[in-house]
């Protein structure tokens, strides 16, 4: 493990690390945020950042944030700091807080805590099972991974579990997300560049290939890559090597890459989007990641473990979950999938009253697609609760007579039954963009999509010759 020391808090500081490299961590220390960032931003890296709770933790949780920089942060004070600031440094961002003069046990219990909730995966559905059998399987080995699944169904967490598991674990984890970065960005992102390589290039900075080299590197929504980029990966990839932005000569590089996407790849490799020969050196093994619709065996054991999470940070007071309200978790189809359902579960504890949470306190997003005995398929597509529904009903008739009911039913059969998912998924995507009047932002975050993925279908659906709404249009 590696460790960062932000500050010296009168000396104890140097007393909390030295009980660190005993515990086998290799240990930073700066005294100041910004020489805490440069040294992250030099590829240095690091597990967990120790910072002096009398520093401006908000800032540096924001910078980490603003540069992509996923390092969880622990605040350490004096043994006489007030409750109030321990709980302003959890609401700035940071994971914990530990007292100080350290104590032994409590550091080294509080960093594996923080690393292992990085690399923990709660469950006990028999399809959550297979999944992590094999990962557990192929994780000691370098092979290239490529984690599909719905977004929200946890592909970074597996990510970070099989590099716990390889025998890079000692070495660094780096993720980056391809969809969030701009295009003419990423490339200096992923492969740094040398100072006066583009305006604004002031000094040096390594990219992730080489703060990552002897770990794991995350590609993480690889499929949402600029094509130019993905040829640039590829030469990465067989030659071991990366060229950095301005740079006169290449740097080799030892890194292990992993990679998710939440589209299928095959299709895009079919539709021209994607590099066949980077799909194959990508795909080396595929694990395919079930919805939690597909595993509702690990939702109350997901859900209380969020209630554990959030009752902790908000200061709230220890609750369970009714049964009542585990039944109505089970029941949901979760569109959202894990995501949602930890915003649901802080929800919850927020709105909860008493020692357990009932059904009262969980605000689902979306109706429930059908009776609580009876939970929706996985594969379903859910249409938002605020947006008009596509040409099938897709939640539980209203109360009416018999015939209403029939006739319901005969709609439903005739709009949805004969139809390809991807035409259910064009009405849907189409009919709440026209809800939002045309902003494809609000739109994706429904959707649960990101901004390029419905960028990229609407051009498809236009193409195609549909009526895609303009900004402005319902």
């Amino acid at each position: 493990m590696k460790l960062l020391i932000i500050g010296t808090l009168e000396g104890h500081m140097t007393g909390a690390s030295q009980i660190a490299i005993q515990r086998g961590a290799k240990v930073a220390a700066v005294d100041a945020i910004d020489q805490g960032l440069e040294h992250l931003r030099n590829g240095k890296g690091a597990d967990v950042v120790l910072i002096d709770v009398r520093l401006n933790i908000e800032r540096l949780c924001k910078a980490l944030l603003a540069e992509r920089i996923n390092t969880p942060v622990v605040a350490c004070g004096m043994d006489g700091t007030d409750a109030q600031t321990a709980a302003a440094a959890i609401r700035a961002g940071a994971k914990e807080y530990i007292p100080l003069p350290p104590d032994p046990e409590l550091i080294a219990a509080v960093l594996e805590a923080v690393a292992e909730e990085s690399t923990s995966i709660i469950h006990s559905d028999p399809a959550t099972k297979r999944v992590i059998k094999l990962a557990d399987q192929i994780a000691p080995s370098d092979a290239s991974v490529l984690i599909t699944g719905q977004s929200g169904t946890g592909k970074e967490v597996m990510a970070r579990y099989i590099h716990a598991k390889s025998r890079r674990a000692t070495g660094t984890f780096v993720a980056v997300n391809c969809a969030a970065i701009p295009e003419n960005l990423l490339e200096s992102e992923l492969f740094g560049h040398e100072k006066g390589a583009f305006s604004g290039a002031i000094a040096r900075r390594v990219g992730k290939f080489e703060e990552a080299n002897g770990g794991t590197l995350l590609l993480d929504e690889v499929s949402e890559m600029d094509p130019r980029l993905q040829a640039k990966l590829l030469r990465a990839l067989q030659e071991r090597e990366i060229d950095r932005v301005g740079g006169s000569k290449p740097v080799k590089v030892d890194v292990r890459i992993l990679a998710t996407s939440n589209r299928n790849l095959q299709e895009s490799v079919k539709a021209g989007e994607f590099r066949e020969d980077l799909y194959y050196r990508l795909n080396v093994v595929n694990l395919d990641l079930p919805s939690l619709a597909e595993r509702p065996m690990d939702i109350p054991l997901l859900a209380s473990y969020f209630v554990k999470k959030y009752t902790e940070a908000n200061g709230a007071p220890a609750r369970t979950l009714s049964a009542e309200a585990s039944a109505m978790l089970q029941a949901y189809h979760w569109p959202g999938n894990v995501r949602e359902l930890e915003n649901t579960m802080h929800r919850a504890v927020l709105l909860a009253s008493g020692e357990e949470i009932d059904p009262d306190a969980i605000l689902l997003t979306e109706k429930p697609k059908a009776p609580a005995t009876s939970p929706a398929p996985a594969m379903s597509p859910a249409p938002s609760s605020s947006a008009p529904a596509p040409a099938a009903p897709m939640s539980p008739l209203p109360s009416g007579t018999e015939e209403q009911g029939h006739a319901g039913k005969e709609q439903e059969g005739g709009a949805m039954v004969g139809r390809t998912v991807a035409d259910v998924e064009r009405d849907l995507i189409i009919d709440t963009l026209g809800h939002y009047l045309g902003n494809r932002t609000h739109a994706a975050n429904i959707l649960g999509i990101s901004i390029r993925t419905l960028r990229n279908k609407l051009k498809q659906y236009s193409e195609e010759g549909y009526a895609v709404p303009a900004p402005g249009e319902s």
